[in-house]
């Protein structure tokens, strides 16, 4: 629905306006005078003017001209009791949207005018957000996971995502944060509103109160035009709100009254307006030890997490890697046009080895390069970074016992059964470890149980 100015010295016809398009779910103030109306322009952001041309303290035409200064895309309908064609053409080429008789038909004027007003207004928000979507939609294109915490967060996610309750979001950096909290987004009930992103590490602690809360034409130096913030943007939907953990002390306390009271007021505004987002904050900071040292409030830390959701690092869930590498594959060999019918199993045990500090990020930046380089028409251990080869090798050294690395015999070695032996020993240790129990060993080596089964029958453990 949009947000109403009516705009009328007679007291009546602003009263039937208001309690018209009231009824038919539309927001509406009105102003008896072009100052007043000069007033709220200046406060607030509205969608639609509805002015009458003859006021006795300003001409319609002159409140036009201010209500496109400050907000040009406020749509602005001129009504008038005497039309003249003078006044019909001052209204078109100072930007009026409608010129609308008065009369008894007004209202049956105005209402297809204002029902097309906010058809487009729902259009341009759509286009916005699916233009935003799209520069955002940089990593999978759904959550990719099999093992048991990855089920873990699935289930959780289906579980809150119909509540309207704040989610904290924890983890390393190249988790997926962006992505599960895209999910419960989609699986809510705000799916078909916006979902807005933020960094709150990207600004400035003055740039992100603008970007947050809106401004005021004139509230600062380049503030040429009233703009809504991403709170009123995300009105209906959601608000992810990365990197929260980065936010000065100061903003904390703005963020906090907002959450609070679900108002915002914008830069260089005395009028609030409700907001209704449900936000989403994500952090790969300790909040806790943020707390304890001064840099993060306690109050605002129990806002913010409701529903406390925690990401596992990919050196938690190994078992997905294969799972992820086939889908970064798919994409990457179809964007490029690449004729690559796979990645050899070694390749891809060299991936599972791997500890991959930069997480599910790292991993598929990884699969991108070995896809633009690779020459033939399979990914192989060649194609993977030297950081890679080297950490598998070292692995192997450590699982030798030399400290000092491994010792070649002079005939060579045969890598795949050295490992396959170190493989096997360590779980029999495990095994050993659990006395005898197989899902504990499985824990111990931080596999899944399935997983363990199959490297168990391998070997004949």
């Amino acid at each position: 629905m949009a947000h109403l100015l009516i705009v009328d010295d007679e007291r009546s016809i602003c009263e039937l306006l208001e309690i018209s398009f009231r009824k038919e779910g539309h927001k509406v103030e009105t102003a008896n005078c072009g100052e007043a109306a000069k007033r709220r322009l200046a406060s607030q952001v509205f969608d639609i003017v509805i002015s009458d041309i003859r006021m006795p303290d300003m001409h319609g035409v002159d409140l036009l001209r201010y209500a496109k200064e400050v907000s040009p895309l406020t749509v602005v309908i001129l009504i008038t009791g005497v039309p003249t064609i003078g006044t019909a053409i001052d209204a078109v080429n100072f930007g009026a949207d409608r010129y609308v008789i008065k009369g008894d038909r007004l209202l049956d004027e105005l209402r297809p005018a204002v029902q097309q007003v906010t058809e487009n207004l729902a259009l341009r928000k759509e286009a916005t957000y699916l233009r935003r979507e799209i520069r955002r939609l940089t990593g999978l294109d759904h959550i990719i996971g099999t093992s048991p915490k990855m089920r873990a967060i699935f289930e959780l996610i289906e579980n809150i995502a119909p509540q309207a309750s704040r989610v904290l979001i924890t983890g390393e950096s190249g988790t997926g944060k962006e992505l599960v909290a895209r999910a419960i987004h989609e699986n809510s009930a705000r799916s078909k509103n916006p979902f807005i992103t933020i960094n709150c590490g990207a600004f400035p602690e003055t740039l992100l109160e603008s970007e947050l809360f809106g401004y005021m034409k004139g509230a600062f130096t380049g503030a040429n035009e009233n703009r809504r913030g991403l709170f009123q943007a995300a009105h209906g939907g959601t608000l992810f709100m990365d990197e929260i953990g980065n936010m000065s002390v100061t903003m904390q306390v703005k963020l906090y009254r907002v959450l609070q009271e679900g108002k915002v007021r914008p830069l260089g505004s005395t009028e609030e307006s409700d907001v209704d987002v449900r936000v989403i904050a994500a952090t790969n900071k300790d909040l806790e030890k943020e707390i304890a040292e001064g840099r993060f409030r306690e109050d605002l830390y129990y806002r913010l997490s409701v529903i406390p959701l925690h990401l596992p690092a990919l050196r938690e869930r190994r078992d997905d890697i294969p799972l992820l590498v086939r889908s970064f594959l798919e994409r990457y060999t179809k964007s490029m046009s690449k004729k690559i019918d796979g990645i050899e199993p070694e390749a891809v045990r060299r991936l599972e080895v791997y500890d991959w500090p930069g997480n599910v990020r790292e991993l598929e930046n990884t699969i991108e390069r070995a896809v633009a380089l690779e020459t033939g028409n399979r990914i192989t251990v060649d194609g993977l970074p030297d950081r890679i080869r080297n950490h598998f090798q070292e692995t192997v050294a450590n699982a030798s016992g030399n400290g000092h690395g491994p010792v070649l015999p002079a005939d060579g070695i045969d890598l795949v059964r050295h490992i396959e032996a170190v493989e096997r020993s360590y779980l029999l240790a495990a095994l050993e470890r659990a006395g005898g129990v197989r899902t504990r060993a499985a824990d111990i080596l931080s596999m899944s149980y399935r997983s363990f089964r199959h490297y168990a029958k391998k070997y004949g453990v």
